[in-house]
């Protein structure tokens, strides 16, 4: 009879594990990084900042084996040559997580303007973030895993799939098809390569970044009109910590969720969840 902490072990552990996690030196990127580094997962962050990749990797020394690549997901030739280097180095890639992402002032639609309005080239550069910079890493870093016949691939949607939330129209349109390029990768790599490749997101609710502190806090740290609303509509009553992702990335990163491929998954304090009514 196995002892159930060896049994939790087993479909838990991700020791020794290698993850490359593009968009690794923002907030929410950095705190997967550390929370993987202390269990023991080989990590490889993945940045175009120089600056904030140089300080990420500083502070994640402390943790573990960490090793960071100036890399932008848009260029492929940067994604080529970054996976022949970290390829010199492990085995296999067993995690790819895709946290590169963001958004641009002219893709969002003002109180005061229209949608007629909206700057096309910032919603290109948006669309092209937060979309191609999940596909790329995915097709560049995915066919590792496919040769290797195994590997977990996590991108990041976003609550504003779930239904319209106002202002940001790029930021909506990207991560939707992010949604529906989770789902589609999930049955082809799965039906051509094998069942223990996988591809999932996590749709992460409301969490305060640098990219959107402005239209949610207040120079005096109250909340802004349009985060009294979030509020509203989350019953948790509150923001997400970044640390609460990663319950979630642990559980996907492991043989826990060996059978699950092609979900996305809310943390989100119930937004997703909650008519406002």
């Amino acid at each position: 009879m196995i002892k159930k902490e060896n049994l939790m072990n087993q479909l838990f552990t991700i020791d020794n594990k290698t993850a490359v996690i593009s968009g690794g030196a923002g907030v929410l990127g950095l705190e997967i990084a550390g929370y993987l580094l202390k269990e023991g997962v080989k990590v490889f962050i993945l940045d175009y900042n120089e600056t904030l990749l140089t300080k990420a990797v500083s502070k994640l020394e402390a943790y573990g084996d960490v090793h960071g690549f100036l890399c932008n997901v848009l260029e492929e030739d940067d994604l080529l040559s970054t996976k022949s280097a970290i390829m010199e180095q492990v085995d296999q890639i067993d995690i790819l997580i895709n946290a590169a992402g963001g958004n641009r002032k002219g893709a969002n639609i003002s109180p005061d303007s229209n949608i007629f309005k909206m700057d096309r080239q910032d919603f290109k550069m948006v669309n092209d973030l937060n979309f191609l910079g999940t596909v790329y890493p995915t097709l560049v870093f995915g066919e590792a895993m496919a040769n290797n016949g195994k590997g977990s691939i996590i991108n990041f949607s976003s609550m504003a799939t779930v239904q319209s939330i106002s202002r940001v129209m790029g930021y909506s349109a990207a991560k939707a098809a992010v949604d529906n390029f989770t789902k589609w990768m999930a049955q082809e790599l799965a039906s051509k390569f094998g069942d223990q490749i996988r591809v999932n997101a996590i749709a992460p609710g409301f969490f305060v970044t640098h990219q959107n502190r402005a239209i949610l806090i207040n120079e005096d740290g109250s909340l802004t009109k349009r985060s009294e609303l979030v509020m509203q509509k989350t019953p948790m009553n509150r923001f997400g910590k970044p640390e609460e992702l990663c319950g979630a990335i642990h559980f996907l990163c492991a043989e826990a969720s060996s059978f699950i491929t092609g979900t996305i998954i809310p943390i989100d304090g119930g937004f997703s969840s909650f008519s406002g009514v």
